[in-house]
């Protein structure tokens, strides 16, 4: 594990099971309104860590990627609070943005999770938790995480005690 300074975090996964439990840590520290980005290529291990985040925020529902339907919703059981899980890959732009309801999503009260976040950046807020994943080898990933505000700083802070002890 790299800390590369007090915003962003370096380190390998290295296997899909460890990417869904980094996941599930980082899910049980989410709280509405945060935003979490998941960015990388196709195959990199997004959807992996989007499991394991919609099982650490408490949802009894097996989170899946909407590429489709754009949006799902995974209601915690013990409050029924909302993330919101969006895959951005089939938008193309601000109209797209417009018509699928992100707006309301991104401005809604519920936790967002979103997958291809560098489609809509320009319509994401300031305060955002981005991990960046890359495929290194069938079983390794390379997950960069970068917190460019205060709560996402403080997301960070908590995802490294959690996963890590520091």
């Amino acid at each position: 594990m790299a800390i590369l300074d007090e915003k962003t975090l370096d380190f390998i996964s290295t296997s899909v099971e460890q990417t869904e439990r980094l996941g599930v840590r980082l899910g049980q520290l989410l709280e509405p309104e945060d935003v979490l980005c998941l960015s990388g290529d196709l195959g990199a291990g997004k959807t992996a860590m989007a499991r394991g985040a919609g099982r650490g925020w408490g949802s009894s529902l097996r989170v899946t990627s909407p590429t489709f339907t754009v949006v799902n919703q995974y209601p915690r059981l013990n409050d029924g609070c909302i993330l919101y899980h969006v895959d951005c890959y089939r938008l193309n732009g601000v109209g797209d943005v417009a018509t699928t309801g992100l707006e309301d999503v991104l401005n809604g009260d519920g936790a967002v999770m979103i997958e291809w976040p560098e489609r809509i950046e320009a319509w994401l807020p300031e305060d955002r938790l981005w991990v960046q994943l890359r495929y290194l080898n069938e079983t390794r990933r390379g997950l960069r995480i970068m917190a460019s505000g205060a709560r996402s700083g403080e997301l960070l802070k908590g995802f490294k005690r959690s996963a890590f002890g520091v």
